[in-house]
């Protein structure tokens, strides 16, 4: 009797684990850990980009760079943990003055932790960590990358183009990367109507460190972040 009340209750305990009762719990947990981790951080930039640009790419010297000159002011520098521009992103922070933060996602490929982050996290569910990324940077800086630097992008303009979050800078670094998308965006997106001409000034495309940099820096330095 004993042993087939254990296994009904193994069973039961099995069945809630899987149940979606207990995936809201996981999620909630997620969210709760991001949020008591992040809350004391400070300034911060999001830095986003492909894990598939590696060393030898002038992009990943670039984001490196990028990362350390803000890390030398004191500002954090977020990334998505992994490899490539999220690589250089927190490397370029890392012993440099900010904290270099990774919000790890859990893949069955290419998401491999970098060493170079002072504050790790792992996280099971996307939007769990597009949610941190979002809430806790103060401006984002956009290098080339695929279909999740893509979806990255667009979740941030959306947010600041239907005033769900503070117009922040939001900077596209390599123009000729970006090019086809943002003459896309002229010649379809916004000649159909489908977004408006103030739209197209939610982000800047440059491929000057300097002034990505000082784009961002100005901003944190006045008033309109309040």
């Amino acid at each position: 009797m004993r042993e087939i009340q254990a296994g009904r209750f193994r069973s039961a305990v099995e069945d809630f684990k899987t149940s979606e009762a207990w995936r809201i719990l996981r999620i909630q947990a997620e969210m709760i850990e991001g949020v008591e981790t992040l809350r004391g951080l400070g300034s911060a930039v999001t830095i986003f980009g492909s894990a598939r640009l590696q060393k030898g790419s002038p992009y990943y010297r670039a984001a490196r760079k990028v990362a350390r000159l803000l890390s030398r002011q004191g500002i954090a520098i977020i990334s998505g943990g992994g490899s490539g521009i999220m690589e250089a992103a927190n490397r370029g922070c890392h012993r440099n003055g900010g904290v270099s933060v990774g919000l790890n996602i859990e893949l069955p490929f290419e998401q491999r932790p970098n060493r170079y982050q002072d504050i790790r996290m792992n996280f099971r569910y996307f939007f769990v960590r597009k949610f941190l990324f979002a809430r806790y940077a103060e401006a984002i800086i956009v290098f080339p990358g695929g279909f999740g630097t893509l979806d990255e992008l667009f979740e941030a303009l959306t947010l600041v183009q239907t005033g769900k979050a503070r117009k922040f800078p939001v900077v596209l670094f390599g123009s000729e990367y970006w090019q086809g998308l943002t003459e896309w965006l002229q010649r379809t997106v916004l000649a159909q109507g489908c977004i408006g001409e103030a739209d197209m000034m939610l982000f800047h495309v440059t491929d000057d460190i300097e002034e990505a940099v000082g784009l961002v820096t100005r901003y944190l330095s006045s008033g309109d972040k309040a």
